[in-house]
């Protein structure tokens, strides 16, 4: 019998990601590479009403915390970044979830896999657990194969899981065909039988030169604004999505944030600290900015919010917004300023959360537990849209720039 991971990913309540930090950087605003390529990313935006996001969220930080797998309810997701890819030869294309927590990349959810001559059947299975319960799983046979991103990205050889419908997350997925791991490679081990670690999509670009750097630039538009979409550039980042400076942190020494995309970080409401410097995470697949219990009820006070039942979210009035001060998020010598506006769900989807039209609520919730446990934080999709992200592999490190939605007051 396989030996589940032992710190697995995650595909959550949105799409993400996570980061590092130890010793920290501002390295000057060098161009990209020019070996980069984009991958293009759509939002799907889930108008059914939905469970508590917030909840969610929470079960799966407290899933890492614990050093195991995170949940998973991907109906759970308002929001979520899809990729089309390209498998075999001619290739069968395939609708994935974009995840940055997690590192297997399978197919099956949905539609069936298409053999080819590219197809190789290892003879290995895999098993990825999503659920700190064991209760929620994929698993099925790992292929190796072709698979085409765009045009200028096309890897050989390709580790693809083909999950059974039998697995409990394949019927989750709300139509969608699987996942794209995009997450570290740790994340892999003993996910297949026979095999010790499993090269991601990102790893086997590098390793094949179709990239020059192991890196991965992140981009989100807001889901309130005109530009709703997203990108990933692999093998640098795409200049023309920033406003600024990258600014880069390397990753923590802090278990069990430094298995994931993690870095230390401090955090201010206005001039108050409400985090000392501690480590977290950086995850596409949060939803909203996480923070320790004791974080989170200073947060609460200072703001006036109350709790909402329907939401489960944090809720003000309209002098309340008025009076709101900036969120501080310090790491690596660099403070990135959350406006009052970047901190309040977008209006528009109120009622996809099960919230009243008019109302404002507050996208900070707490992890559920007091800071101290070495995952102190999670910088979420809500953080991920308003400043662009680099997932710099080959140097140990994570980046961050401003963007032309930093400041933006769609919401």
């Amino acid at each position: 019998m396989m030996v589940p991971p032992r710190s697995l990913p995650s595909l959550l309540a949105l799409p993400a990601l996570a980061f590092l930090s130890l010793s920290a950087s501002a390295l000057p605003h060098a161009r990209a590479a020019s070996s980069t390529a984009p991958l293009k990313l759509a939002v799907r935006i889930n108008s059914y009403g939905i469970k508590s996001i917030v909840a969610a969220d929470r079960a799966r930080i407290q899933a890492l915390q614990a050093g195991g797998s995170s949940s998973v309810d991907a109906t759970n997701a308002v929001t979520g970044y899809t990729a089309d890819i390209g498998v075999g030869s001619p290739a069968t294309n395939y609708t994935l979830l974009v995840d940055t927590g997690s590192s297997n990349t399978w197919i099956g959810a949905n539609k069936p896999y298409q053999k080819t001559t590219t197809s190789h059947d290892t003879g290995n299975q895999f098993y990825v657990p999503y659920g700190s319960d064991g209760q929620d799983y994929v698993s099925g046979e790992e292929y190796t194969d072709t698979v085409t991103l765009n045009s200028d990205l096309v890897i050989s050889n390709q580790s693809i899981g083909v999950g059974s419908a039998s697995s409990s997350v394949t019927s989750g997925l709300d139509g969608l065909d699987g996942i794209l791991g995009v997450g570290p490679v740790d994340l892999t081990q003993d996910t297949v039988n026979n095999t010790y670690e499993v090269a991601t999509v990102t790893d086997n670009l590098y390793t094949q030169k179709t990239i020059s750097s192991e890196v991965l630039g992140v981009f989100f538009a807001p889901a309130s604004s005109d530009d709703s979409g997203g990108e990933l550039t692999f093998g640098g980042y795409d200049a023309s999505k920033i406003t600024g400076d990258i600014n880069y942190v390397s990753i923590t020494s802090t278990s069990p944030a430094n298995t994931y995309w993690g870095i230390d970080q401090s955090i201010s409401y206005g001039d108050t600290v409400i985090l000392a410097e501690t480590a977290g995470i950086v995850d596409t697949g949060t939803t909203f900015i996480l923070i320790a219990s004791d974080a989170f009820d200073k947060y609460q006070s200072a703001t006036g919010a109350t709790f909402d039942e329907s939401t489960e979210m944090l809720k003000i009035s309209s002098d309340q917004y008025d009076q709101l001060s900036s969120l501080y998020f310090t790491t690596g010598g660099v403070t990135y300023e959350l406006t009052p506006n970047a901190q309040i769900w977008p209006r528009s989807l109120n009622t996809d959360i099960r919230g009243t039209t008019d109302s404002i609520y507050l996208i900070i919730g707490s992890t559920g537990s007091s800071s101290g446990s070495g995952l102190d934080f999670v910088n979420g999709y809500c953080f991920l849209e308003r400043f662009y992200s680099v997932f710099d592999t080959t140097n140990s490190r994570v980046g961050f720039a401003t963007t032309a939605y930093t400041d933006a007051t769609t919401n």
